[in-house]
């Protein structure tokens, strides 16, 4: 049986999603590809799509979580800022405890999930 769980928490600024998977995600990309753009085309995003996802979060919170440079020799980048390194360390932290905590409760309700069949099997584009 294929069974995914994800936990999705969201933390707002008024309707403003400030921190969430998506942008956590982005942050990890932008802190491996020292780049928004190199970020994007990791996530198969548009460029202009992951500028207002950072520009959102910046907006949001008190001190940034990312910084860029623009122009130079070598086009610029992105680097994470202390914040945005604790975004990503502390939202983690929060995932993984969540699920431990939640480790009883999410066997039973995978245990009520049908097991997969031969038909399921010939429909999956897996299978």
């Amino acid at each position: 049986m294929n069974t995914r769980i994800r936990f999705r928490l969201r933390i707002y600024r008024n309707e403003t999603i400030a921190i969430g998977p998506g942008k956590v995600t982005l942050l990890e990309a932008i802190g491996a590809t020292g780049s928004i753009s190199g970020a994007a085309r990791r996530l198969n995003m548009s460029y202009r799509r992951a500028w207002l996802l950072v520009e959102e979060m910046n907006r949001a919170l008190a001190s940034p979580a990312v910084a860029t440079a623009t122009g130079g020799s070598r086009g610029g980048g992105a680097i994470l800022t202390p914040v945005g390194e604790t975004i990503i360390r502390r939202y983690r932290a929060i995932e993984s405890r969540a699920e431990a905590a939640a480790t009883e409760d999410i066997a039973a309700l995978t245990d009520l999930l049908a097991q997969d069949t031969e038909d399921d099997q010939k429909r999956s584009p897996n299978g």
